[in-house]
């Protein structure tokens, strides 16, 4: 049974992962733009819901990898860099609330998006306090929330609304 059910992880994250590249890939060939919309964030979000917190952070960080590697978007640095250890903490914290704390998912979901903008301005002052990248870490997370408020709001009706139509409709549950 645990084969069985650690294969069906290892899919759901596999999925998940290939949506978190074609949606974004849509939204930049489209000119929508990703930073305001965030599409890269929604599977990784679903991903901390359905999958144990190690799957979880593995698809935050692969994410973000994998887009800037097949379609340039986001930059490799430094863009690319702060997205790993945002999206990995999105998805890792989400999963332990969620999963192990039992919280309610609206509540997992904002902890877990606040810990990420937390964790990416921490990333923009490592960046710039050691590598010389030219970036204010308020500056990025104020600028990064107040842009990204259609994707936020977008997110917090969508992404619970998708969990639970995933758990009550289809054979993929919590445990």
């Amino acid at each position: 049974m645990y084969e069985k059910n650690n294969t069906r992880k290892l899919v759901i994250a596999g999925v998940l992962l290939a949506i978190g590249i074609i949606v974004p890939t849509i939204f930049h060939t489209t000119g929508i733009p990703g930073n305001v919309f965030l599409p890269m964030h929604i599977p990784v979000l679903i991903g901390g819901f359905l999958l144990p917190p190690y799957l979880a952070l593995i698809l935050g960080m692969l994410t973000p990898i994998l887009n800037s590697l097949i379609t340039g978007m986001p930059p490799l640095f430094p863009m690319t860099v702060i997205m790993i250890f945002e999206l990995g903490i999105y998805g890792l914290v989400t999963s332990i609330l969620y999963r192990k704390l039992k919280m309610p998912s609206v509540i997992s979901l904002i902890v877990s998006m606040i810990s990420g903008r937390i964790m990416a301005g921490f990333v923009v002052f490592i960046l710039a306090a050691f590598f010389e990248v030219k970036m204010d870490p308020m500056f990025f997370i104020i600028g990064g929330v107040t842009t990204a408020i259609p994707g936020i709001i977008i997110q917090l009706i969508l992404v619970p609304s998708l969990v639970y139509s995933i758990v009550k409709y289809t054979t993929i549950d919590l445990d």
